[in-house]
């Protein structure tokens, strides 16, 4: 069995969470810079800054382990400004030679899903980011927390990726196992997300009421060797190392443990654009768009509410008009996380979507997103009127 392993890193610029609509037109700070500090630097030292210096530690001590990482280009923003020991230490790893780096959009947005031109676009940025911060230049494609569906395979086939990362779900195999490379309509070779082992580690490392529990490196290493298929493809947030599942869960002895484990139980550690290359187990037919967020798997998260669809249908209105400082902010606004605070999914998955949440409610997050998107427009000298906004808001 090969193992593909694949971690995300993004931070978002998070609102000020209190803009209201008298601040339109009154230049004020769009965006918290004081709690995107906090932010980032309360993760930096407890995820990134460990975490990296124990894959670092394990990279150079073990020649078979490989990994991936997609970094957002909001985060290596933040990461410059408010923690340039995190961007350094991301450096020295890819420099081992033994880091794969993906392709994504710059800001983290659902930009495939209402302006292709502009998707475009962000993922130009990204790769020039890529290319800016650590000299590389990502040939496999992962969309937006996953978000998939045949058309996302065929454009990247025409941007000129050669494989694309997708959330293993149910209802899209069926009975087909994830552990196996297939291939879209278009021909793109497709590696799907294990979400069962994947979320083992994920979301209930720490659980005590988990039968598994606790989870071990044996244990865990014994259910991949005993697994049928050609690649094991585990995908999760790079936050779930300290941040998502605290030091003192283990989850950091567990992280640099398991590879050596794994290698010892005969399993391969290989890239993404390694497993790309394998045999295709069949073509995967996917027409309706699938993530990997939350247990419904699919676009709810972000587009599950009137208010998130008055939000995005009036972002993605905006964005042609826009110019210079005020097209990067509508940029960071483009960012899911500010649709998927507005999320009023409140049961199974309530707690993620208050993971570093600014707001006190999902109607707060809409109302601060859209005086923000107001002054934005105001800005810029494109005329918004209230009745517009009605008119977002009953659609």
């Amino acid at each position: 069995m090969n193992a593909c392993l694949y971690l995300q890193v993004h931070q978002p610029f998070r609102l000020q969470k209190n803009f209201s609509i008298f601040d339109i037109g009154k230049g004020a700070a769009r965006f918290d810079a004081k709690l995107n500090a906090e932010v980032v630097r309360k993760v930096a030292k407890k995820c990134y800054i460990p975490a990296n210096a124990v894959l670092e530690r394990v990279l150079r001590k073990h020649s078979d382990f490989k990994v991936a990482f997609s970094i957002t280009s909001t985060a290596l923003r933040q990461f410059e400004q408010y923690a340039p020991a995190v961007l350094a230490s991301f450096q020295r790893l890819v420099e081992t030679g033994k880091v794969e780096l993906l392709s994504e959009t710059s800001h983290h947005s659902l930009a495939f899903l209402f302006d292709r031109s502009e998707f475009d676009h962000q993922v130009l940025l990204h790769q020039q980011d890529m290319k800016k911060y650590f000299n590389r230049q990502p040939t496999i494609f992962r969309n937006t927390e996953l978000i998939y569906s045949n058309d996302v395979a065929a454009h990247a086939k025409e941007l000129g990726f050669k494989g694309v990362l997708a959330e293993g779900a149910d209802h899209v195999l069926g009975w087909r196992s994830p552990n196996f490379v297939y291939q879209s309509p278009s021909g793109v070779p497709l590696l799907l997300k294990n979400y069962r082992l994947s979320d083992d580690i994920a979301f209930r490392f720490s659980d005590r009421s988990w039968g598994d529990y606790p989870l071990t490196v044996e244990k865990f290493s014994s259910w991949v060797r005993n697994s049928e298929g050609d690649v094991m493809n585990l995908f999760m947030d790079y936050e779930t190392f300290g941040e998502h599942q605290w030091a003192d869960t283990g989850i950091f002895g567990f992280l640099e443990n398991l590879p050596q484990k794994l290698i010892k139980n005969g399993t391969k550690f290989v890239h993404p654009s390694n497993a790309a290359q394998m045999p295709s187990k069949g073509v995967l037919d996917v027409a309706q768009f699938v993530s990997w967020a939350d247990t419904e798997r699919d676009l709810s998260a972000w587009m599950g509410n009137k208010m998130q669809m008055a939000a995005l249908r009036a972002l993605y209105a905006l964005g042609k008009q826009l110019s210079g400082r005020d097209l990067e902010d509508w940029r960071q606004l483009t960012a899911s996380d500010h649709a998927y605070y507005m999320c009023t999914k409140w049961f199974n998955d309530g707690d993620v979507h208050k993971y570093f949440n600014p707001h006190e409610s999902p109607y707060e997050g809409f109302m601060a997103f859209m005086n923000v998107l107001a002054d934005v427009a105001k800005s810029a000298g494109v005329r918004a009127k209230s009745d517009e906004v009605k008119e977002w808001v009953m659609a």
